[in-house]
């Protein structure tokens, strides 16, 4: 069977809910905080539930951060594939939620970024398995040993490239040495944007696919409007819309598109297919607090239906 498999970090998610953001040196009083296991944990979730094997092969911690992300996984029956490491806890991400669902972010660094190549091939990746990349990990210290892990897996795996705000200020000798090994592409507008230099959404799309290998799949999700594709061998953008909804809490929204999106893939469905899915579950993700809050596959089923 074709696996999901991620490499990024999967941090514990210090959601914190306020009015506003406080001025510089301020303080503002919290209407409520949680601790959830998020970053790349969202994803594999989101694709457990959409009937994808997942498998996360970064690092994680021996405290009790550790401890919340190897119990959400396990929870969703996502393998891990490495031991914890030794006299490290996982990171914390601190979120910053406002009434309008926009979030805030401030990460801390922990056991998740001590990731080796060995560490990485634990999960045997192989036979057509996606591999999850996020532009996060091509960040010192964690960019060398993936791109050396990568450019030693098989040419059967289709690593898929969720950019990130990070990828966009790399140096471009990396920027282009991860791309060259991209099978699928799947990012914000913003992020599009900052890559190409194209603003237009969708002109960004075939601006995006000229940077990557003959046959590369590409999907730029625009908020409630949907996602734009381009698929293997066609030169027609296609806007699949959304499903605009209320929004009580943003986060972890793209994740819950990635992970339904790469789980369709696996199972062989078609890039429209996988992206509308995709779509459905972001909207009803952000209808739910937490980063890991993303439907299950009777779930997406039933919104499309009623639609």
């Amino acid at each position: 069977m074709t696996r999901v498999i991620h490499t990024g970090q999967a941090l514990v998610d210090l959601v914190v809910e306020v009015q506003q953001l406080p001025r510089r040196g301020g303080n503002v009083m919290a209407t409520s905080q949680n601790r959830y296991a998020g970053g790349s944990v969202s994803v594999l979730a989101a694709a457990a539930r959409s009937g994808a094997e997942a498998v996360h092969a970064g690092a994680h911690g021996t405290g009790p951060n550790g401890d919340l992300v190897r119990a959400a996984l396990a929870a969703e029956g996502v393998a891990v594939s490495s031991e914890p490491v030794p006299d490290a806890d996982t990171g914390v991400c601190v979120v910053l939620v406002e009434p309008s669902a926009e979030r805030t972010f401030v990460t801390t660094l922990g056991a998740e970024r001590l990731i080796t190549p060995e560490s990485l091939a634990t999960s045997r990746a192989s036979g057509g398995d996606l591999v999850c990349v996020t532009g996060y990990t091509l960040l010192e210290p964690t960019r060398d040993p993936l791109l050396a892990w990568l450019e030693d897996v098989g040419e059967d795996v289709r690593v898929v490239l969720d950019p990130g705000a990070a990828f966009a200020g790399l140096a471009a000798s990396v920027r282009d040495r991860m791309l060259a090994g991209t099978a699928v592409w799947t990012s914000n507008a913003e992020e599009a944007a900052e890559l190409t230099g194209v603003e237009d959404v969708a002109g960004s799309v075939p601006a995006v696919r000229d940077r990557l290998p003959d046959g590369a799949l590409v999907v730029v999700r625009d908020g409630p409007d949907g996602c734009y594709v381009l698929e293997a061998g066609s030169d027609d953008v296609v806007h699949l819309p959304g499903f605009p909804q209320e929004p009580v809490d943003t986060n972890g929204a793209g994740d819950a598109h990635t992970g339904v999106l790469v789980a369709e893939l696996a199972a062989g469905a078609d890039l429209l297919t996988a992206s509308r899915r995709a779509n459905a579950a972001g909207a009803i993700k952000v209808t739910r607090r937490g980063p890991a809050t993303a439907p299950t596959r009777a779930e997406i089923d039933e919104f499309l239906a009623s639609r």
